[in-house]
């Protein structure tokens, strides 16, 4: 490789999902200098095609998984505080279906996730009558009994963003369309070559230790960026998701049991939509070119409509999607069964240019993995500060756990051109940061152009700028899921727009 230019970084990272941007908000604020390259964008793999969950995992508990459950729990409250504009409460309801798992083997379970992991803001699992609570009117008459628990909701995607914001206001950089070409330890430091994947441009940086978070890419960047021995055994799972029309008219979310031993859940999406996963496939192709095949459909809408009272068919399917999880390969004799628990390895050479490998692990615990991380680092790194995220607001997240209301309210008073919808959609992405979002318009002529739906020009440049948007698909299924709103003629003005306006300019700051 050609000399490199510019100072050594303190720590460089492969992989933009969340465990990569989790590590640099958290080594960022450590005081590290930080250089984060994503091939794609963030969020563009498996982070954005989870089932949307900050969970104990419940049915983790069967495989005496109690300490990933219980890191999970506590985890589940830590980070609703943290992003309550991103994160809220989600109550699931679990019909008992006889013949598969028996009520007391259910109660127990729920029992024990209601205390593993110290639960203080989410109320506990009680019993239903489905013949009274509202979440047995779309169910079939034949289910009679149900328990209720708490776990909660997450906009994955926008969580990853997040993550690379906090790390970018403390001076990490975050390089998008960056891929590794190759890197190479020589005079005590990580040599690495970047190539701009849309341009072409190559670059060389320098680093003292290297992070390799690259998913279900991990055994690829050991194997053919780093040219190093075969890793711990990988398992690549793949789950996939349907998102149909709206199936029911509440707020609750089911758990459903399959009789081959997996569950479903139906969870309330994007205000008019149900979304219905996950399937657990061993999977043995290229990450990039995961899709929902027509045998994962019909397991998902035959799922749902062993249980809704009204079968749910292919014509109410308006979007799939479907993310590789690269677990770590614990011998388990099933996908389902497989660990969710998180790896990490550390290697070095005399002492110096350690290297970091991330196996396996959940949305859930992503915190916690980048403190184990940087602890791993520690002997490397001598002036690495304390752990800190864990009391910590990501950006647009400093209001009150239950404070999204009042935020919406607030935003509708100063902001009377917003309707309730649409303030509640800003809410919900941005938070606190919402009114810097529409800068000083007074009216919605000073927004800009309109691309569709609620989507104008003031936002798009507002994601151009703060959140490394360059395509209308990173805009409308990363930043937001308006993808789902937008006909496709809206989607290439808004793709064209951004094409021309690639520099987006500062002219709806207040």
């Amino acid at each position: 490789m050609n000399e490199p230019a510019g100072p050594v970084h303190d720590l460089a990272i492969i992989g933009g999902g969340v465990n990569g941007c989790g590590i640099a908000r958290d080594a960022a604020g450590r005081g590290l200098k930080v250089m984060l390259c994503e091939q794609g964008d963030l969020a563009q793999g498996t982070s954005s095609a989870s089932t949307k969950l900050i969970h104990g995992g419940l049915r983790y508990l069967e495989y005496r998984e109690f300490r990933l459950v219980r890191e999970a729990l506590i985890e589940r409250e830590v980070l609703l505080r943290a992003m309550p504009h991103i994160c809220w409460p989600l109550r699931f309801v679990l019909p008992h279906r006889p013949g598969l798992r028996p009520a007391w083997l259910v109660r127990l379970g729920l029992f024990i996730y209601d205390h593993l992991g110290g639960r203080r803001l989410l109320p506990a699992t009680q019993t239903l009558d489905l013949a009274r609570d509202i979440a047995g009117q779309s169910l079939k008459p034949s289910f009679t009994r149900a328990f209720e628990y708490s776990d909660c909701w997450i906009d994955d995607a926008r969580l990853v963003i997040l993550n690379a914001r906090a790390a970018a206001d403390m001076g990490a950089e975050i390089a998008v369309r960056t891929r590794c070409v190759a890197a190479e330890r020589r005079d005590g430091l990580w040599h690495i070559l970047l190539e701009n994947t849309r341009t072409g441009a190559e670059r060389h940086i320098e680093a003292r230790a290297l992070v390799n978070a690259g998913g279900p890419w991990v055994e690829d960047v050991i194997l053919n960026k780093l040219h190093g021995k075969a890793p711990a055994q990988i398992r690549l799972v793949k789950g996939s998701h349907v998102v149909v029309k709206r199936l029911f008219d509440h707020a609750k979310a089911y758990n459903f049991q399959m009789t081959d031993g997996r569950i479903v859940f139906a969870i309330p999406y994007e205000s008019d939509f149900t979304l219905i996963g996950t399937t657990d496939l061993d999977y043995h192709g290229m990450p990039g070119e995961a899709f929902c095949t027509p045998e994962e459909c019909d397991y998902l809408l035959a799922a749902a409509s062993a249980y809704f009272a009204r079968p749910v068919g292919s014509d109410d399917i308006v979007w799939t999607y479907s993310g590789v999880r690269p677990l770590y390969d614990d011998g388990a004799s099933s996908s389902t069964a497989a660990t969710r628990d998180y790896v990490i390895t550390v290697e070095d050479e005399n002492g110096v240019a350690p290297l970091v490998n991330l196996f396996g692990g959940k949305i859930t615990t992503y915190r916690r993995l980048a403190e184990a991380a940087l602890a791993k680092l520690k002997p490397y790194v001598s002036e690495l500060g304390a752990a800190w995220t864990a009391s910590a607001p990501l950006p647009g997240g400093d209001m009150a756990v239950d404070g999204v209301d009042a935020a919406v309210t607030r935003l509708c008073a100063e902001r009377p051109y917003l309707d309730e919808r649409w303030a509640r959609r800003l809410v919900r992405s941005y938070g606190s940061q919402a009114r810097d979002v529409l800068g000083a318009a007074t009216s919605t002529r000073d927004l800009g152009a309109w691309f569709g739906w609620d989507l104008t020009e003031a936002e798009v440049c507002w994601l151009m700028r703060r959140e490394w948007a360059q395509t209308a698909d990173d805009v409308l299924w990363r930043r937001s899921k308006l993808g789902l709103r937008l006909r496709p003629d809206e989607v290439r003005n808004l793709d064209a727009w951004m094409r021309e306006n690639h520099q987006a300019t500062d002219r709806f700051s207040s």
